[in-house]
């Protein structure tokens, strides 16, 4: 039997599956195998409200959005890799959060603490920036953006400067500024317990402090971030042959059919983008010629025909989506989440 491509869509609706169909036996992938390739239990239970608020209005998370806005709904690689079973995470966008008080006094400073998980590795680590928003300043000016290390205040000296940086600003102009903190993550990677979270000055040549640390009205999505990206190796590329059709094809044989998901449909705010993608799926008739190119699947019918109903149309090669989302920790996660899209399809 022949699924329509209204028919998968229905399906696709109701169930919140990725396509993975095939022309005898339908497999789905349920929204709980979505979120473990995400590594994630649940859903974020973030508000579209919510993400507006959340998102920062800074030049690397732009440059993403544009990327999307240029790629449309073929947000992937153009050459395709091999997939890998959990998503492989190339950029992490982490907001800043108020630190412990035992480095706080009087509640002061309100920024900024930045946690990491298991999955910051050294190894992996290939760049570290900390971005700030500067306030406008009355005057053309020098600003020192100043970085200090916080330390619990029973420790004396509870300020220890890591990095510096001057800049010449002009006056009235509000902007974001970036400083390499590879080094100092580096530090925090191999001894967490030294991480007691950072403070951010900017202090202009009349002594005022121009940093955005603590948003005041009209400042959201200004406070500070961390733009970590990590990597992992190379993988290999495999491509294979198949049929491409459409909802006008004739074509009864396995083939390839275009199917877009929208994420937005399914009340899925917390995915920044893709908004939506071409998931594509499997569907026609696998005759029997087809199994002598499958040994394994021919033999099985030869030794148990009765067990059998012979091949199915299924993917052969899936491939991952370039995404942009929110975690359950809040973070902006940029990576690639794996079989997402179906590539090719074959009889099996």
């Amino acid at each position: 039997m022949q699924l329509s491509p209204s028919m998968l869509h229905f399906s696709l609706m109701i169930s919140l599956s990725l396509v993975v169909l095939s022309g005898q036996e339908t497999h789905q992938q349920p929204p709980s195998q979505i979120l473990s390739k995400l590594r994630m239990k649940e859903a974020p239970n973030i508000s579209r409200d919510t993400v507006k608020q959340l998102l920062p209005k800074a030049p690397p998370l732009q440059q993403l959005l544009d990327q999307y806005d240029v790629l449309g709904d073929d947000n992937r690689d153009v050459v395709t890799e091999e997939d890998d079973e959990h998503a492989i995470t190339e950029t992490i966008m982490m907001m800043a959060t108020e630190p412990a008080s035992v480095v706080q006094v009087n509640g002061e400073p309100k920024c900024c603490h930045f946690s990491f998980t298991q999955k910051f590795q050294v190894s992996r680590l290939v760049r570290a920036q900390l971005w700030v928003h500067l306030r406008p300043a009355a005057e053309a000016t020098t600003v020192f953006l100043q970085i200090s290390r916080l330390m619990p205040v029973t420790d004396g000296n509870r300020h220890i400067r890591i990095r510096s940086l001057k800049l010449d600003v002009k006056a009235g102009v509000s902007s974001w500024q970036s400083i390499d903190v590879k080094q100092v993550l580096s530090v925090w990677l191999r001894q967490p317990e030294t991480n007691w979270g950072i403070e951010i000055n900017a202090f202009d040549s009349r002594g005022k402090d121009l940093a955005v640390t603590s948003t005041q009205p009209g400042e959201e999505g200004l406070q500070p971030f961390m733009e970590v990206k990590i990597s992992e190796g190379p993988r290999r590329v495999r491509r294979d042959l198949g049929l491409d059709c459409d909802e006008n094809s004739p074509e009864s044989r396995c083939c390839r059919y275009p199917l877009t998901v929208d994420f937005e449909d399914f009340g899925w705010d917390w995915i920044i983008a893709p908004k939506r993608y071409k998931a594509n799926y499997c569907s026609g008739e696998c005759e029997y010629m087809h199994l002598q190119k499958y040994p394994h699947t021919h033999l099985v019918n030869k030794a148990n025909p009765r067990g059998t109903a012979g091949p199915c149309c299924t993917p052969t090669k899936m491939s991952p989506i370039n995404m942009l989302y929110f975690n359950q920790e809040q973070q902006i996660i940029y990576g690639k989440i794996p079989s997402m899209v179906v590539d090719r399809c074959g009889c099996l």
